[in-house]
């Protein structure tokens, strides 16, 4: 497994932690910056992480800034990307399981370290369920070629 990493000044310590926890389980980290706390754009990090991941670069990603909000909403902006904002180990149970999210966006400000890292563990323990939920990725991904083909 290929984990593409990025987070803004906010989440910049907790990307570090993360990483950390992922090479310590063997999965290979992309790490993208920023590496200290002066203040930089979320979206440029959001950006980097979502292009390795539909260019192959890294299997998933996962982004760190004080809500997670401002990279979702950045990430989600990559055609193919499906970025899930969450708290909760059963928020990023479902974001995997039903939307086949392909990046996890966490907030620094919103969770200590051991929520975050159960987090994470959860998302990599948990593959897409398929089924029923493909036809509604499909859907998901149909309204985005349709607004890339400015039919909406």
């Amino acid at each position: 497994m290929r984990i593409a990493l990025g987070a803004d000044h906010a989440g910049f310590a907790l990307k570090d932690k993360i990483k950390e926890h992922l090479s310590a389980r063997g999965v290979e980290v992309r790490d993208e910056g920023t590496n200290s706390n002066a203040s930089v754009d979320y979206p440029d990090y959001a950006r980097l992480v979502a292009e390795d991941v539909i260019h192959g670069r890294a299997d998933q990603g996962i982004l760190v800034c004080g809500t997670g909000i401002g990279m979702a909403i950045s990430a989600n902006k990559v055609p193919g990307i499906r970025a899930a904002n969450a708290s909760t180990e059963f928020e990023v149970q479902m974001a995997r399981e039903h939307n086949d999210a392909n990046i996890l966006t966490l907030g620094a400000r919103v969770l200590d370290e051991a929520a975050a890292l159960r987090i994470v563990d959860v998302w990599l323990a948990t593959n897409f369920a398929g089924g029923r939920h493909q036809t509604r990725v499909d859907k998901i991904m149909g309204v985005e070629r349709d607004a890339l083909e400015h039919k909406l």
